[in-house]
């Protein structure tokens, strides 16, 4: 029995109410936490390497448990997997205010798992309900990502004055636990409505699409092909999709770190170097919204990809030869990097046939990703120390430009993902002829 449209059209609501409280619980948990590290450090005692750790531990949870989204994902399926994220922030976020250096980390490591599986899961649920809606709503997330961030920041110091560092770091756990009431009917729903299967079967090296078709069979590796099954590991374009943003968000983090410090050396004070931060960020907002719109319009993004790279170039530059002018590259860096990170989420959709492979190829670059970004500041950091100046750091990055030019051009290229069918068991003389990958496109498809 069909639904009917005032069911749909409800379905459709609520699910686009349940993805905007998902993307603003997605980054508040992280940005909360470095403008109180000064108290945190006083509290519990830190050491300078604790602090690192503390600060570094969450893009390092982003990597890891990204990859594991897929697999929750398929195996309880989507709307569920969602619900758990949500549920796993709001229990980190309330365990990080147990006076207990323990569970300050440990609650930070549960709140990064849970923001993990959102960050996988949020190009799926646009790709499966909003089809014909990828540029509008993945710019909205995008937006919405970066008010939430911007907010956890903002707002952590106001709180801690007023009830300290517990309630600042606490209050996040209320939206995230609102979140999880609006996914939790979805949820049921789905269930009850695809009793067989869960949707995303997403594994990155798992199948795809259709129930899993015998190994051992013409006809199973047929079906796998036709289905687009097979490993992501083994798609070219899927890994430049990944290094793409990985790079992307590595400059992110490493401007982001490393930039007051910079600035503060070349004569400018301490507010104001903090404040460029925030200047960056703000000038992304706008950016999220805006470039996925016409990413999706455009039927070739490598031109936007071009044009991205090459103002972080200026930038980085500008930055080496002339730093005093400081709020000029600022504003550069502002719009390269409010611009590159949406590129790259919207690729993951613009490059994926369906939601299952969506999913799988957001497990994929934002596991492979973020572990890359991870690396960023660290190596900055270490080169600094080693140098004793900042133009070896900044080179490094100009360098890293290149590798990032050259996978977003290709990531930007018009095509889709094509898994590759694992092969077929048995002799090699016995192995039948696998059939080609075909993924039917429409124009409405090349729109979005």
């Amino acid at each position: 029995m069909t639904s009917s449209p005032r069911t749909t059209r409800s379905a459709a609501i609520w699910t686009l109410a349940g993805l905007i409280l998902l993307t603003l619980n997605l980054r508040a948990a992280i940005t909360g936490v470095p403008p109180l590290l000064g108290e945190l450090q006083d509290t519990f005692g830190l050491t300078g390497v604790e602090v690192s750790v503390l600060t570094t531990l969450p893009e390092l949870c982003l990597g890891v448990f990204s990859a594991l989204a897929p697999l929750l994902a398929r195996r309880i399926g989507t709307e569920a997997a969602i619900t758990v994220a949500l549920v796993v922030i709001t229990a980190g976020l309330l365990l990080r205010v147990v006076p207990a250096e323990t569970a300050l980390f440990a609650g930070t490591v549960l709140a990064a798992a849970g923001m993990a599986t959102g960050n996988v899961l949020v190009p799926a649920v646009i790709k499966r309900g909003f089809p014909h809606r990828v540029g509008t709503l993945t710019g909205l997330s995008m937006m919405l990502l970066s008010v939430g961030g911007a907010a956890g920041a903002g707002l952590a110091v106001p709180l801690d004055h007023l009830g300290g560092w517990r309630p600042a770091l606490a209050a996040w756990a209320v939206p995230a636990l609102v979140a999880a009431l609006v996914w939790g009917p979805l949820a049921l729903r789905a269930r009850t409505r695809r009793p067989e299967r869960p949707v995303a079967d997403i594994s990155p090296s798992a199948p795809a699409g259709l129930p899993r078709a015998p190994a051992d069979t013409a006809a199973g590796t047929a079906a796998r092909a036709a289905a687009g099954q097979g490993s992501l590991l083994r798609s070219p374009l899927a890994w430049a999709v990944m290094v793409f943003m990985g790079m992307t968000s590595l400059m992110f983090y490493t401007l982001t770190a490393w930039l007051p410090e910079i600035m503060h050396d070349h004569g400018f004070t301490p507010a104001t170097a903090g404040m460029m931060n925030s200047v960056i960020i703000v000038i992304g907002i706008p950016l999220g919204f805006v470039v996925p719109v016409v990413a999706a319009r455009m039927r070739d993004q490598r031109p936007l990809v071009l044009g991205v790279v090459a103002l972080m170039a200026v930038g980085l530059g500008g930055l080496l030869l002339a730093p005093r002018a400081g709020w000029v590259w600022i504003a550069v860096f502002g719009v390269a990097t409010g611009s590159a990170f949406p590129i790259a989420l919207t690729l993951l959709n613009l490059r994926s046939p369906d939601a299952a492979v969506t999913a799988r190829l957001s497990g994929m670059a934002q596991s492979g990703g973020y572990l890359l970004a991870a690396t960023g500041p660290l190596t900055f950091g270490v080169l600094r120390s080693a140098t004793g100046g900042w133009e070896a750091s900044i080179w490094l990055l100009l360098l890293l430009v290149v590798p990032e030019l050259v996978c977003g051009l290709l990531a930007a290229r018009p095509g889709f993902v094509r898994p590759v069918p694992p092969p077929p068991d048995g002799p090699e003389e016995s192995r039948p002829e696998p059939a080609p990958v075909s993924v039917r496109s429409t124009e409405s498809d090349r729109a979005r």
